[in-house]
This record gives C-alpha cells, structure tokens and sequence, in this order.
C-alpha cells in the first residue's frame, strides 16, 4: 500500500543549512525537514570552532574576502565570496535573534569574544566556546520544533529523488523524494512543490573522519543519479588534527587552539611547521595537514603533538572546556601536556553544482551547505568559513522558494515504490566487508597525497564495488547500511574522477606526479556531467 506525505517544501538534512532554510520560510508553508538519525546528528551539531563574519571595527569585508580567495588557490568565484562575506554580519544577528548564545567577553566593544584560526589575518570568529556546533544546533533545533508548520521526521533516509523525467513526464523538475523510515522499514514518498538537500558532506568515505556516520555524501550521490552536474570533487579537506587515541572515535581538536597559540610538535618536543610556511600554525588546513603527514612518514611516527599545555590552566578551562573533558577521560591534561593528533578526512569542498541562491540544474530542487558547491571554497575552505555558507545559503535559497512558491504546480501523484521482486537479504556481510574495503583504499590511494598509480588502483576498485552494490540492490530490499554503502561508492567514484582529471597540485589536491600548480591550463573548476543531464535546465530555467 502505497503512502505519500505531501508538503510544499521538503528538506533533506537537519543541520545547520537544513534547520536555517526551513526556519526563514513563510510560516504558511508546510514544511517536512528530514534527519537519517535524530535531528542533531550531523556535522554542524559536532563543529567546534566558531561561524567567521566580519564583526569588530578593525577587520573589514575586503579582509576577510582577501582570506578566503587566497585559502581557495586561485579556484574560488569571486562574486560568490563577496556575496558570502558581505552577508554574514547579518547572519550572525539572526542567529542571536534566534537565541544562539555565543561566548562573551566584557572588554570587548562587540561584547562577545572572536578568535583567530588558519588563513584569517583578523579575530573574525564568533564562537560559544568550543562547542559552537551543538549550541548552534539545539538552538535551531528548539526553534524548529516550537513551529506548527514544520514537520520533524527522524530515522528517514532518503533513497531516491523523484523527478518527472524518471516518471516520463515532460521535463526534470524534482518532485520529492523516495524515503526509507528505519522504523517500519517501509520506503514512502515524500512530495513537495521544493525539494532542497541540505545532508552534507561525504567524509565517511574515508577510513579516518571527523565526521559521524550519517555523512554518506546521499545528497551528492543522488543529485548525481538524477541529473544534475557536480564539482571539484577532487578537494577533500583533512583536518590537521584529530584526537589520536584507540578509543577516541572521530574527536576532533578544534583549530582554535592554533589560533590561541598551540604549537604542533614532533614527538622529541621539536616544532615543525615554521619549517613548512612563515605562518607556522595558522597556515591553512591543507598545507598544516600535509606537513604533519610528512613528519609522521619520515618519521615513522604514529601521530604529532598539539601543545597549548604553555597557557595558563584557567585560560584552557574556559576557552576549551569540551576538548579539555574529553581529553581527560583519556588520561590526557592539555593544561600541562601536548595532545596526541593525526590527520583525518574533514569537509567536503566540492559538491552539487548550484547557482548564486542555491538551484541546481533540475528545476525546483535545491542543494545548500556542505553538499553544494557553490564557488566560496575553491581549492581549499577557510576555517569557520562553512557554517557561514549554510546560514547565507539558506536565506538566499528560502528567499528564491519564497518568490516561486505561488507559481510552482502540486507534484501530482506518484508510483509506489516497488518491492514486489526483491526479497530481504541474508548475506549483509557483503555490506560491511564493501564498506571496509571502500573506506580503506580511499585512504589509502585518495588521500592527503595521491599518485597517478594510487587514483588508477582506485578506479578499477570502485568499478568492481560499484557492479557488486547495484547487483545486490537490484535483488534485495533496501536497508540504511546499504543505501549509504551505494551512496559512499558514487561519492567516492566522483572524488577519484575529479582527482584524475587535475593534473596539478593545488589546495587540497596534492599529486606526486603534478607536484606544481598550473594556472596556465587548470585555473577552473573540475566539473563532471552525468548522462542524464539536461543541457537546457542549467540552474533551474
């Protein structure tokens, strides 16, 4: 029995993005917001650092504009980035309207306290000490949930797009989407006048991640599967440092420590990145990351160390309280030693090509926060530079929904999802012995540093996976491990696609055999068309 929820906006992703767009719409609207787990699971709920914006008197847009062109190596979009930047003095405000309750300091003529992290020239982020994510996401979240006309639904994870092209109507327009609720096990349809994807990044793709589960890259991958074109890829930003500990799943130490004057150490209490860049700590993620890889390679060393142990114990208390707990619960004082650190898969810089208010290439369907590529990142993102896209993207994207809401048609009705030729599975072992395999030589060829061989080796892996995972989804029914698991191998193929396709070195994509950057011939983005793209649907017309 076929059962549809109809809605004039669906939302797939209940992050900052998610929750931003759905709070900004007119409050006529039924609204559906979708979170694979609970609402808060995701990466904005784990963000440590802060939101950059331009916010005291002596920092100023031009500056914070200059930061992030030169973070992007030469790759981002311009008129994007002044968009980005010249809105987030307003962003900041909406928030606090909201009731975000961001860390204070008194002296200060703004009245909360901005630091400084990698890439940026000026103290220009804003923070709610080093849990800035969670304080950003509950907030939201309690928002969201006091609204009559926004519709919460947890454990859904999206399967599909549906778009009239796969119904063989006339056109491409997205009309909802496909979803599996955990609970009943049931795929429905979800249908919507507006569909936007707000699910994030794809940094489970790798064997080490900041991320949480849930970031599969879905919004990626089936944006991909139902036409539309995607971008720069190849950019997957590892952070410099994450907790090293065997018990210590994807704890990530916030960036802010460098900006309040951590030094990263090699394992005889040496320091190293002078030796990499004239801004030590605070040059950008990419080239921070790298180094530290050279340093573990060359010295066989299982991690680095992060020290801010030279601070004064009440400094580190207040400023870094959360990093502070965990790292005690390992046995680990950061007020009077360094922190054991390794790189590990972080942001996803690329994504799902979008226009300068967050439209993709299928009419009416939507893509914001770290699942689009919009021109801010380039080659490289800033730090704190994500959630400010979020929040901007948001508002542009509600304020395009807002004005088409009128004129755009019902979705109509929709076949039911059809299981009548699948059976429940009983080798789920081929499920998680792909997801291993998967994570481990994306490590291991597409990561920090690639080669010509490595992206080859990987290529024909995936090739395999992908024949294996659309076989046995074609034969049995359709569970959260193996949705993701198929949404992982089209993500990851798109990152080894885009990979190959740069021959040079430049931001987050570093190839032994193109060591140099080339502005001659690669000063652009690396985008890649699907078959079924349709050339006169770019950005919605």
């Amino acid at each position: 029995m076929q059962t549809e929820k109809s809605f004039d906006v669906l939302i797939i992703g209940s992050g900052a993005a998610g929750l931003s767009l759905a709070l900004r719409l007119p409050s006529h609207l039924r609204i559906a917001v979708l979170a694979k787990k609970t609402l808060s699971e995701g990466n904005t709920y784990y963000a440590q650092g802060g939101i950059s914006a331009v916010l005291d008197e002596e920092d100023s847009i031009d500056s914070h504009a200059a930061d992030t062109l030169d973070a992007g190596a030469g790759l981002c979009d311009e008129t994007v980035v002044r968009q980005v930047v010249e809105k987030g003095p307003e962003n900041i405000r909406w928030l606090l309207e909201q009731g975000v309750a961001f860390t204070r300091d008194a002296p200060s003529a703004l009245g909360y306290h901005l630091t400084r992290e990698g890439g940026h020239s000026h103290r220009r982020v804003i923070h709610a000490a080093d849990a800035t994510g969670r304080e950003m996401e509950n907030t939201l979240e309690g928002q969201a949930r006091a609204r009559q006309n926004i519709h919460l639904f947890e454990n859904c994870n999206a399967v599909d797009l549906i778009t009239t092209d796969k119904l063989g109507r006339p056109g491409n327009r997205c009309i909802g989407s496909y979803v599996l609720n955990r609970g009943t096990g049931r795929v429905e349809a979800f249908l919507a006048r507006f569909t936007a994807l707000a699910s994030g990044g794809a940094g489970k793709v790798y064997l080490y991640t900041s991320n949480p589960d849930v970031a599969t890259g879905d919004g990626i991958a089936m944006a991909w599967r139902a036409g539309c074109r995607v971008a720069n890829m190849e950019f997957i930003q590892f952070h410099p440092t994450c907790l090293y500990h065997p018990h210590a799943k994807s704890f990530l130490i916030s960036e802010a420590l460098r900006g309040e004057g951590a030094h990263l150490l090699r394992p005889d209490g040496s320091r190293f990145m002078p030796a990499f860049d004239e801004r030590a700590e605070l040059a950008p993620r990419d080239i921070v990351a790298r180094a530290i890889d050279h340093e573990m390679k060359r010295l066989g060393a299982d991690c680095m160390f992060l020290d801010i142990s030279h601070k004064p114990e009440e400094f580190i208390r207040q400023h870094f309280p959360t990093i502070y707990a965990k790292c005690q619960s390992f046995g680990i004082d950061i007020t009077r030693e360094p922190i054991p650190v390794v790189p590990a898969a972080h942001y996803t810089c690329g994504g799902v090509v979008t226009d300068h208010s967050g439209r993709t290439d299928i009419p009416n369907l939507f893509c914001i926060g770290e699942a689009a590529y919009t021109g801010l990142h380039g080659a490289n993102r800033m730090a704190s530079n994500s959630l400010l896209e979020c929040l901007v993207y948001a508002q542009l994207a509600s304020q395009r929904i807002t004005d088409g809401i009128d004129t755009t048609p019902e979705p109509g009705a929709v076949p039911p999802w059809d299981e009548s030729r699948v059976t429940d599975s009983d080798e789920e072992v081929v499920v998680s012995h792909n997801w291993d395999e998967l994570r481990r030589f994306m490590w291991d060829y597409v990561g920090i540093v690639r080669s010509n061989k490595r992206l080859a080796r990987a290529q024909r892996r995936v090739n395999l996976l992908r024949h294996e995972i659309r076989e046995y989804y074609s034969n049995f029914r359709v569970t959260n491990d193996l949705l993701e698991l198929r949404n992982l191998v089209d993500a990851a193929d798109l990152i080894i696609q885009s990979a190959m396709r740069r021959r040079e070195s430049r931001g987050l994509h570093f190839n032994l055999d193109f060591p140099s950057r080339d502005d001659r011939y690669q000063r652009h983005p690396t985008i890649l068309i699907p078959d079924n793209y349709h050339p006169g649907h770019t950005f919605g017309q």
